[in-house]
C-alpha cells in the first residue's frame, strides 16, 4: 500500500468527516503518514492514546481492505458497530459465526465491500480463510496488542506467531503494529517477529501528569477501598485477581452503600454488555472486575482505579491504572500491597513454570488418559476433561494447565481452550416433520424459524450458535432463549448442547517416551527468567518508598522523566507541607481530633471545617506514614 499524493490535509479531511475531530492528537498523524507511505510501522501508544484512529483513517484513504488482527471478540464487535454508525463499511469474523456468514463476509471482502475486517489470530490457521482472503485486495495489516507476539512480553500468545506466515501471502503489504505497553526489548522483538523491513517506531510519552500513582499498605482491604470510594468522587474500577473475588467484593461494596457490579470472562456476552453499558452510562458507579475488563472500553471520566491485589507485571498494572483520567482531569490509581501480595506473586512463578520432570509426567499421563501408545497419536485430537484427568491422576489444574502450555510451546501437543466455547444445535426432526408440528408455543416457533434463517446445515450436523445474538434478534432475554432451547430439546425436536468450555488436545507429533521430551531454553529457562524479572520489577515498584512512582514507570518503559510528579505517595511523603500553611493547619486539626486514640467514624471527620479534597490528602499522608489505622469503618490514631 502506498498513498500517492496524499498529504496531512487529506487525512485530516477523513478524520473530520467521519469522526468530527478538528485534528489528530500526538503521534497519530505521524503513524498514519508512515503506514500511508507503505512502511512497516510500530506505534507505542498508552491506554487512551487513540490507537484505533491510526489504522481506521488510512484504511479509508486507499482501495482495499485493512485486516485488523486482535484477540478480543468484544472489541471487534464494538468497533465494527461504531464504524458502521459512522457510515464506514466494516466487518468481523469470530468464533460462533455461521459458515454462511463467514463465507458471505469473505466474499464481500474480495468484491471490495468492506474497508476494515477484524479477525482473531487463531483465524489465520484456517486454510479456508487463507485461501479466500488471498484473493482480496489488502491495503495493509494491523496487529493490535502486538506485544502478544513476543515471548518476552507479559501476555505472549502462541497464536500470534502465525502472523509472520500470514504476511507472506501479501509480501508488498505493510504492517502496522500497535501496543500500549512495551519495554525496549519487547519493542525490538515485535519488529523482528513481524519481519519489519527496517526499524520504524513512533512513541507517545507514557507520562500521565493528571494521574496520581499511590501504593498503600492495607490494614483492611475492604475498608480501605470503601474509604477511597467515599472520598474520591466519580466513576471507578476495582481490579481483582479471581472471578470469585469479583462477585464477593462487588456485593461487599454494595452493602456499604456504593453502587457496584462485577465483570469477568465467565459471564455471557449479553450480561457483559448489560453491565458494561450500565457502568459507562453512570447507572452503576463501580465496576469490580478481573483483567478481562477494560480492553477497548472508551470511558474518559474514570476518576479512580483500585487494585485490590498486586498484578503480576508492571505492564499489566500500567495498562489497567491508565484507564483512569483519560479526559485529562485529576484521577487516582491506588495499589493495595503488603507481604501477602509478595508471597502470592512468587508462588505464581512456581506454578506457571513447574519442574520439567512434572511436565514429563503430565505428558505421560495424558497418553494413558487417551490410551496413546509410543509412536502413535500424530494429529489425533481429543476433548480434554481436565477435571476428570486431575481426579484420575491426582493432579491440580493450576499445575496441569501451565504444563500443557509448555508442552504446546515445545511443539509436542496443541492445547486449545477456546475453539468449542460456543453452544451447538442440531435438528433431530426432518424438515418436513418440522413443518407439520402444531403443538409448539409461538415463542418456540419463533426460535425454530430464527435458527433456520440464521444457520445452515442444522439438519446435517451440529452447528455453533450465538445465543446472545439470537436473543437480541428475537427481542427476548438470553435466559428465556436458553429455557426454550432446552424445552425444544426435551421435545426431541432438536438437540441443544449449551455453551461450555471444552478444552482440546491435539498431538502435533507421534508420542515420544517421556525421557526423550526436550523442553528448550527458549520455552522454559528464558521465559522463566523473564517472568522472574517482571515479578521482581512489580515487587520493587510496590515496595519502593524513595523514588517518584511516575519516574519508575517511565524508566521501565525506556523513557526518562525530567522531574518528579509531585502527586504520588512517595512525592507526597517528602513534602513537609504538601498544601502550604493551609494544609498544615488542617493537618493539626485532624491530629488533635484523633489525639484521644479512640475510634472515630469517617463521617465525623467530614464535619470538621476542612475541604474534602484536603482531608483526603491528609488521611492519605497519615496512612502512608502508618500513623492511622482503619477498623470497621472507623479511624484510629496509632
Amino acid at each position: 500500500m502506498k498513498v500517492e499524493g496524499f498529504n496531512s490535509e487529506k487525512y485530516r479531511t477523513i478524520l473530520q468527516k467521519y469522526w468530527h475531530y478538528d485534528d489528530f492528537r500526538s503521534i497519530q498523524l505521524d503513524i498514519i503518514q508512515s503506514i500511508g507511505e507503505g512502511r512497516d510501522t510500530l506505534g507505542l501508544m498508552p491506554t487512551g492514546g487513540g490507537k484505533s484512529i491510526t489504522f481506521q483513517v488510512p484504511a479509508l484513504a486507499v482501495e482495499g481492505v485493512c485486516i485488523v488482527i486482535t484477540p478480543l471478540i468484544a472489541l471487534m464487535k464494538d468497533q465494527v458497530e461504531n464504524l458502521r454508525k459512522r457510515g464506514i463499511k466494516a466487518a468481523a469474523i469470530y468464533t460462533g459465526m455461521s459458515r454462511d456468514n463467514i463465507i458471505s463476509t469473505l466474499e464481500n471482502c474480495i468484491f471490495g465491500a468492506y474497508r476494515i475486517l477484524y479477525v482473531s489470530p487463531e483465524r489465520l490457521s484456517s486454510e479456508y480463510f487463507l485461501h479466500k482472503i488471498s484473493h482480496a485486495k489488502v491495503s495493509f495489516i494491523t496487529v493490535d496488542e502486538a506485544h502478544c507476539i513476543t515471548q518476552w512480553g507479559y501476555d505472549f500468545r502462541p497464536s500470534y506467531l502465525q502472523i509472520t506466515d500470514f504476511r507472506k501471502l501479501f509480501p508488498d503489504v505493510p504492517v502496522l503494529a500497535l501496543t500500549a505497553t512495551a519495554t525496549p526489548e519487547v519493542v525490538k522483538d515485535i519488529q523482528q517477529q513481524l519481519g519489519f523491513r527496517q526499524e520504524n517506531v513512533f512513541r507517545m510519552s507514557f507520562l500521565r501528569p493528571n494521574l496520581a500513582y499511590i501504593v498503600r499498605k492495607p490494614v483492611n482491604r475492604l475498608e480501605d477501598m470503601v474509604y477511597l470510594l467515599h472520598n474520591i468522587e466519580g466513576s471507578a474500577i476495582v481490579y481483582v485477581q479471581t472471578r470469585k473475588n469479583a462477585c464477593e467484593i462487588a456485593e461487599q461494596i454494595c452493602s456499604k452503600g456504593i453502587s457496584a457490579t462485577y465483570y469477568h470472562a465467565g459471564l455471557d456476552t449479553t450480561e457483559k454488555n448489560k453491565r458494561q453499558e450500565a457502568w459507562k452510562q453512570g447507572e452503576i458507579r463501580t465496576m469490580v472486575a478481573t483483567n478481562a475488563f477494560g480492553m477497548g472500553i472508551d470511558k474518559p471520566d474514570v476518576r479512580l482505579v483500585i487494585h485490590h491485589e498486586c498484578p503480576t507485571s508492571i505492564e499489566a498494572y500500567f495498562q489497567e491504572a491508565g484507564r483512569a483520567g483519560r479526559d485529562g482531569n485529576k484521577s487516582y490509581s491506588f495499589l493495595l500491597y503488603d507481604n501477602h501480595d509478595r508471597a502470592r506473586l512468587l508462588k505464581k512463578i512456581r506454578t506457571t513454570f513447574p519442574d520439567k520432570e512434572y511436565i514429563r509426567k503430565v505428558y505421560d499421563d495424558i497418553a494413558y488418559f487417551f490410551q496413546i501408545a509410543v509412536g502413535d497419536g500424530y494429529n489425533c485430537r481429543f476433548e480434554f476433561n481436565i477435571q476428570q484427568f486431575c481426579r484420575n491422576f491426582r493432579h491440580h489444574p493450576t499445575m496441569v494447565v501451565p504444563a500443557l502450555n509448555i508442552l504446546d510451546q515445545a511443539g509436542y501437543i496443541e492445547y486449545d481452550v477456546e475453539e468449542e466455547n460456543m453452544s451447538r444445535v442440531k435438528f433431530i426432526l426432518e424438515r418436513e416433520e418440522l413443518y407439520r408440528l402444531r403443538n409448539n408455543s409461538p415463542k418456540e416457533d419463533a426460535v425454530v424459524e430464527k435458527l433456520l434463517r440464521t444457520y445452515g446445515g442444522l439438519f446435517v450436523d451440529y452447528m455453533y450458535i450465538d445465543e446472545s445474538y439470537l436473543a437480541e434478534q428475537l427481542g427476548m432475554e438470553r435466559n428465556m432463549l436458553y429455557f426454550i432451547l432446552k424445552e425444544l430439546s426435551q421435545k426431541r425436536i432438536l438437540h441443544y448442547i449449551p455453551r461450555k468450555v471444552i478444552p482440546h488436545i491435539r498431538y502435533r507429533q507421534r508420542r515420544e517416551e517421556s525421557q526423550r521430551i526436550v523442553i528448550p531454553p527458549r520455552v522454559y529457562e528464558l521465559r522463566l527468567e523473564k517472568a522472574l524479572q517482571r515479578t521482581k520489577s512489580i515487587i520493587e515498584y510496590a515496595e519502593n518508598n524513595n523514588k517518584c512512582r511516575s519516574r519508575l514507570l517511565l524508566e521501565y518503559f525506556g523513557e526518562q522523566a525530567n522531574h518528579d510528579c509531585q502527586s504520588c505517595d512517595v512525592c507526597n511523603a517528602r513534602k513537609p507541607h504538601p498544601k502550604g500553611d493551609k494544609w498544615q493547619e488542617a493537618f493539626n486539626i485532624v491530629k488533635q481530633h484523633l489525639a484521644d486514640k479512640r475510634p472515630h467514624p469517617i463521617e465525623e471527620l467530614t464535619l470538621l471545617d476542612i475541604e474534602p479534597s484536603l482531608l483526603a490528602d491528609i488521611l492519605t499522608f497519615l496512612t502512608h506514614e502508618e500513623t492511622i489505622s482503619f477498623c470497621n469503618g472507623d479511624i484510629v490514631l496509632l
